[in-house]
């Protein structure tokens, strides 16, 4: 997992991801996932996670609320990101967590597919020194009245980044890449 987490923040870092930028996920806990979370937090930027339970005008309100400048997603949402993306005022692409046989035929505008994007990162990119209260997440409140709220946190930042600095992880296995 660790040169594929170190493959996204390079490729974020090549497509003017900055540090404290927002990058969104709409997705469900996958390998991906996890790769995207270490890869964003990795390189400085603020993880956003978006609820695919809510509803598309929630989904754009977030997102620009955010300021999100880029938005993974799973394949099988791609029918809402299509909804959402002409709304999105702020994101600038758009990566399909799948590989290219599996890239959704939605209209989305700036499409990659995740194993294309991630092939143009560096598996040796080296992590930035973060100052430990510096945003790692962002997340929104849902169910409740008005727009939803928003919340940042800095715990990744303080425990978990400190950890991968010590104890990097490991090499996957090519079972585990595919």
């Amino acid at each position: 997992m660790a040169p594929r987490a170190h493959r996204v923040a390079s490729a974020l870092e090549k497509h003017g991801i900055k540090p404290g930028d927002r990058v969104g996920t709409l997705a469900l806990n996958s390998y991906r996932h996890i790769e995207i979370w270490y890869g964003i937090t990795g390189m400085g930027a603020v993880y956003h996670t978006l609820n695919p339970r809510l509803f598309p005008e929630q989904l754009a309100y977030i997102g620009n609320h955010a300021e999100d400048q880029a938005l993974f997603f799973d394949p099988h949402l791609a029918d809402t990101v299509a909804k959402i993306a002409p709304l999105l005022k702020t994101v600038k692409f758009y990566v399909a967590m799948c590989d290219r046989a599996n890239l959704p035929k939605a209209a989305i505008p700036n499409l990659i597919a995740y194993e294309d994007f991630i092939a143009e990162g560096d598996p040796d990119f080296v992590w930035k020194e973060l100052d430990e209260n510096s945003a790692a997440g962002l997340c929104y409140t849902s169910g409740t009245t008005g727009n939803p709220k928003a919340f940042s946190t800095a715990i990744a930042r303080r425990c978990c980044m400190p950890l991968l600095q010590r104890f990097p992880m490991r090499k996957a296995s090519p079972r585990a890449t595919r």
